[in-house]
């Protein structure tokens, strides 16, 4: 963890950056639906994609195994392909994934999610869609995956990095930080002027999947699309864990934030996304999967969590199920911070398998505390 603001600030403003990858493989075989392996699949950006599945838990331990929790750890140095196979440093789709970690609830588990990706890297490049980092739009990707296999589910997250989420964490923690001042009055007028137009891109993401499955004869009743909302990874000011005052947030924590701006994050940011991305799926006609609370207790400095030590292994149980902000950047990548880690994503990937098996209703999925990810349940909502 930092020793100085100054390189804290430094790292920051690098929660953007990424690098190249290698391309998913096209299927190539093809098979009408209801023929062919069954397969869910998962779209869109880092919060399904598998970002941040190299850890378990922080530690501040910064050599080695890092207490156990970097799962990059080959016993000599680290490898991040061990965790994330030939897309580490770029689309970041771990091994522990959302759907890599929903069981077999099908014989295919795809993902073409992609770290970064905007709804401009779904829309298929026919109708002004992106490629990115050297694949093509995810819309496309879909369409050779539908084609030889029999797609039961696809799981969307996207409108993330549409509205900046990179932007707003670096600055809010560079208010904290650097500045001290807040963020959430600046940056919730920013989200606002944004918001609109960010929401239409996902309902029109959402149609380009549509486009996709019809074109390759699949009848709206063969497959279901499951629209998901963000986890907060940080906690309400009143469940932080370390004082306001201090260098302990970020040195120690990895959680730099004023209690203001935590509690706007939290409280108001997350919710107004939520809710207005089920908005989006209402008038679609998918299905909602919220997510606001999945981490609830699980945040990074959140009371409820501990951080992995020498004498705290790591645990589903125990420890934080959010990567923190390494903003030295002594431990992985930058772009890995404000993600859920191994043990989060292995708990939304319960919530996943939990909506595969509820076919109707819109869902609410959280924890259950002092259980591990077999331990997330859904609510209607």
């Amino acid at each position: 963890m930092p020793s100085t603001p100054h390189r804290a600030l430094r790292a920051l403003l690098a929660l953007c950056t990424a690098a190249g990858l290698a391309s998913v493989a096209a299927p190539t075989a093809a098979a009408a639906p209801g023929a062919g392996p069954t397969a869910v699949v998962t779209m869109g950006d880092s919060y399904i994609s598998g970002e941040a599945g190299r850890w378990q838990g922080n530690s501040l331990t910064n050599s080695g195994s890092r207490n156990g929790t970097d799962r990059a750890w080959t016993g000599s140095a680290y490898d991040p392909s061990r965790v994330y196979g030939a897309t580490a440093g770029g689309c970041d789709r771990s091994d522990t994934s959302e759907v890599k970690s929903a069981g077999p609830i099908a014989s295919s588990l795809i993902n073409l999610a992609c770290s970064g990706a905007t709804t401009k890297n779904v829309f298929r490049a026919s109708q002004g869609g992106e490629a990115y980092k050297g694949e093509a739009p995810q819309a496309d990707q879909l369409a050779a995956v539908a084609a030889a296999n029999d797609v039961k589910l696809i799981a969307l997250s996207i409108g993330g990095n549409d509205l900046g989420f990179a932007d707003i964490i670096s600055t809010c923690a560079t208010d904290y930080i650097v500045w001290y001042s807040y963020c959430h009055d600046d940056q919730q007028a920013e989200v606002d002027a944004k918001i609109d137009g960010v929401m239409a891109d996902v309902g029109r993401s959402i149609d380009e999947i549509r486009a996709v499955m019809t074109a390759a004869g699949y009848a709206a009743s063969d497959y279901r699309i499951v629209l998901q909302s963000y986890p907060s990874p940080i906690p309400r000011a009143a469940e932080n864990r370390y004082a306001e005052s201090g260098w302990s947030r970020t040195n120690t924590g990895g959680c730099p934030f004023w209690n203001a701006d935590s509690d706007w994050a939290r409280d108001s940011l997350v919710p107004q996304v939520a809710d207005r991305l089920k908005e989006v799926a209402t008038a679609k006609g998918v299905q909602f999967l919220d997510l606001r609370n999945a981490l609830q207790g699980r945040e990074v400095c959140a009371k409820a969590s501990k951080q992995v030590t020498a004498t705290v292994p790591p645990s589903a149980t125990t420890s934080e199920w959010a990567r923190w902000i390494d903003s030295q950047s002594t431990q992985g990548l930058v772009q890995e911070s404000m993600h859920p880690n191994a043990y989060g994503q292995q708990g939304l990937g319960r919530c996943l398998a939990l909506v595969y098996a509820r076919p109707t209703g819109n869902q609410s999925c959280r924890n259950t505390a002092g259980a591990g990810p077999s331990g997330m349940y859904l609510t209607a909502g």
